[in-house]
């Protein structure tokens, strides 16, 4: 059976891809409480500013729904996966941007705690783009 629609711009039976999908969803549910919830306790904690912590969490907030209707419909579409790639991508900027550029001073727990979600959404782009990869090497074979 195979992986990929007829279409060229969708797929079907993306298990990987799925998981990948859930599991970056997930993640940004997680970060997103902590971040808009917990806005300002990590103020103190993590010399960010809350007016910046609990906007951004909200909108891991949309995220989430959108990389989790991803993996929810029955051909997933391509384009919305590289969405999820670009936009993970630019999280990981930001993200560089506001831990060492000078716009911000975040302590050494701020930056440590921006670096991680680098290394996860950039994780995350990259198994995406393998779920990608591997669903269109499955329709060929």
């Amino acid at each position: 059976m195979s992986n990929v629609s007829s279409s060229s711009s969708s797929f079907t039976n993306a298990s990987f891809l799925r998981k990948v999908l859930l599991a970056d969803g997930a993640v940004s549910v997680a970060a997103g409480a902590l971040m808009a919830f917990g806005g300002s306790p990590l103020h103190g904690l993590l010399n960010l500013p809350g007016a910046m912590l609990v906007p951004a969490g909200l909108s891991l907030f949309v995220y989430a729904a959108f990389v989790l209707w991803l993996a929810k419909r029955p051909v997933v579409p391509r384009g919305g996966v590289w969405a999820a790639v670009v936009i993970n991508a630019v999280w990981a900027v930001d993200c560089l941007a506001i831990a060492f550029g000078s716009w911000f001073a975040p302590n050494m727990l701020g930056q440590a705690f921006l670096v991680v979600q680098v290394v996860t959404v950039i994780a995350f782009a990259e198994l995406q783009v393998v779920g990608l990869r591997k669903s269109r090497s499955m329709a060929g074979a």
